[in-house]
């Protein structure tokens, strides 16, 4: 078993915050959203004896060589890394990976987490292709699945304009042989086939079906998405509410609070200064911030910022950021100074 996180994609979704950091490495509540879904896959891991995570990623991007290794090198696992020079859709970004498609494969993509119990068990039972989906409130903005009763998935439709099915994929596959999806995207691109411009899992799925390929769909009830700004709000509320449930110890002892309050949950990292403020709640705070005369509610702040009379909600603030200013939402990336 391999399993292969592609990371390769301009992720334009979360400008500015993806103009230094990549999408993979953004922190939540202190963790960065792959170090998350790696240790998400730990079990899956153990389980199949994995031996190596392929990743693909952008060439023209900031290198994260280094840091992909050590995320992995930490589990013991090696890492395997290849190169999309230009970003062409999903499929041609699995297919730079051509050299390690063969037997099972776990394709997962690095902005979602889902929780561990939806893996190992299914893949075992059914050793057939799987689809994970969730039912969605808006399914023009994924790519959907269609089943029969039995639960066979019987066409993929990349962002549909009219309702055809509420079941989204959610980033997560299982390719009982994945040399059958190689020879399939080898197809599309050899042929240049395009969908909006780009080369979409979507449709090699659905050739393997004509082909006679089978895909199961499997339902999940956890997951959470990190692709734009509005998901990562709503994601880093959810699992500021799940570990503060556990008891998790959230606020780092060596942040300094004077006459603040903190409204739970909330994360506060490692040499925070608050002052006359109140914070949270649903707010993450990275390391070396200060944050003075302030209202932050449902927000995330990265590292070595400095937000000063501000009424802040829904909100992302990047890393060496300084905002000075009274707003009620703002989204500012690294580097971003506003008075």
């Amino acid at each position: 078993m391999k399993i292969l996180i592609p990371i390769a994609g301009k992720a334009s979704r979360l400008y500015p915050h993806t103009l230094y950091t990549p999408k993979a490495f953004l922190s939540i509540v202190g963790k960065s959203i792959l170090k998350r879904l790696l240790d998400n896959l730990t079990e899956l891991i153990n389980f199949f004896s994995v031996k190596e995570i392929i990743f693909i990623i952008n060439k023209n991007k900031i290198k994260i060589e280094e840091k992909l290794k050590k995320l992995t090198y930490d589990i013991g696992i090696r890492s395997i890394i290849y190169y999309q020079k230009n970003p062409l859709g999903t499929a041609d970004a699995i297919l730079k990976a051509k050299d390690s498609l063969n037997g099972p494969i776990i394709i997962i993509f690095s902005d979602i987490l889902i929780n561990k119990i939806y893996f190992k068990d299914k893949i075992n039972k059914n050793c057939e292709n799987i689809i994970w989906t969730k039912k969605v409130k808006n399914p023009h903005s994924f790519g959907v699945v269609k089943c029969n009763t039995n639960g066979i998935i019987t066409n993929f439709v990349e962002k549909p304009k009219n309702f055809i099915s509420n079941m989204a994929i959610v980033g997560l596959y299982y390719f009982k042989n994945s040399l059958l999806l190689k020879k399939e995207i080898e197809y599309i691109i050899n042929n240049k086939i395009k969908n909006n411009k780009e080369y979409q899992l979507t449709l090699v799925l659905n050739n393997m079906i004509k082909k006679g390929v089978k895909f199961f769909n499997q339902s999940v009830k956890n997951w959470l998405d990190f692709g734009n700004k509005k998901n990562i709000i709503l994601s880093n509320s959810k699992i500021l509410s799940m570990e503060f449930k556990n008891k998790s110890k959230l606020i780092h002892k060596k942040t300094i609070l004077k006459n603040s309050i903190i409204i739970n949950p909330c994360y506060i990292e490692k040499n925070t200064k608050i002052e006359n403020s109140v914070i949270g709640p649903y707010v993450s705070i990275g390391k070396f911030t200060t944050i003075k005369n302030s209202n932050i509610r449902n927000s995330l702040i990265q590292n070595y910022s400095k937000i000063i009379f501000s009424n802040m909600e829904n909100s992302i603030i990047g890393n060496h950021t300084t905002y000075k200013c009274i707003s009620k939402e703002i989204n500012l990336g690294d580097y971003s100074t506003i008075f």
